[in-house]
């Protein structure tokens, strides 16, 4: 099967989850170089109904590279943790995903890092792009911004005993199994701070989390979504979520590991 043909409804294939909202300057242009990588991956837009035509735009894309893309309209801004639980349903139940990733429309995560993300699929339930491991950084941010980020990643590491390093990533690569397992839909935290809840229950689970290095730059077009609120509720959601990390899981089972040795084809 050649790239060009390549649909998500085979288990081993990857698609891979854009949530945006007026990304009208980047998403064709983060579409293109997502294709035109070496593995087969298909993409999913979720657009909140962009007033800057973000949803046109990707739907474009869709006549464009047929059965490569999917576009899902919401009616407005929902949230970023629903936009990926409703990503997550259209790839698992529609589209018979085997493993779907998780990234930015910003260029803040750069498509070239998706290669070496899916191939650490054969060890890891789960792959972060990360900034926070030997080899990873940030771009282009001033010392105030580094510190902020750093510390609330240190800070909710060690509150919550994660093991993965940048728990606020969202770029990232989950096996079927996973979501299955954890069923997104039930996390409560509707923004940004889904990140962090999602790893958790991960983490809590027994799934194994793998990182690869990444240098995280600023975007390149529009202009950041991440508010002060958005700040305020992840503070307020690790809170929420410590007295669970001191709690015994009822029955849980180790996970049925779906980890396989490495194949020549990603």
């Amino acid at each position: 099967m050649s790239l060009d043909t390549f649909t998500c409804t085979e288990r081993r294939r990857t698609c891979v989850i854009i949530p945006t909202f007026n990304e009208a300057d980047n998403i064709q242009a983060l579409i293109v170089e997502v294709l035109a990588l070496p593995v087969a991956v298909g993409v999913i837009v979720v657009d909140d109904n962009s007033p800057d035509g973000t949803g046109d735009l990707a739907e474009e894309m869709v006549d464009a590279h047929p059965g490569r893309v999917h576009v899902v309209h919401r009616p407005g801004k929902l949230g970023l943790g629903t936009a990926y639980v409703a990503g997550f349903r259209l790839a698992l139940d529609g589209l018979g995903a085997g493993k779907v990733l998780t990234m930015d429309a910003d260029f803040s995560h750069l498509p070239r890092y998706i290669p070496a993300m899916i191939a650490m699929r054969h060890e890891k339930h789960i792959v972060i792009g990360s900034r926070y491991v030997p080899g990873g950084g940030t771009a282009n941010w001033p010392l105030s911004r580094q510190l902020l980020s750093w510390g609330a990643n240190t800070f909710t590491r060690f509150a919550l005993g994660l093991k993965a390093h940048d728990t606020t990533a969202g770029f990232r690569l989950y096996h079927r199994e996973v979501l299955e397992t954890i069923r997104p839909e039930s996390i409560r935290s509707s923004g940004y701070s889904f990140l962090v809840e999602m790893l958790f229950n991960c983490e809590r689970r027994g799934f194994q989390v793998g990182q690869v290095p990444i240098i995280f730059e600023d975007r390149r077009q529009g202009t950041s979504k991440i508010s002060k609120q958005e700040i305020t509720r992840a503070i307020q959601t690790v809170f929420r979520l410590i007295p669970q990390r001191f709690r015994r899981i009822p029955n849980l089972q180790p996970p049925t590991s779906n980890l396989q040795p490495p194949i020549s084809n990603l």
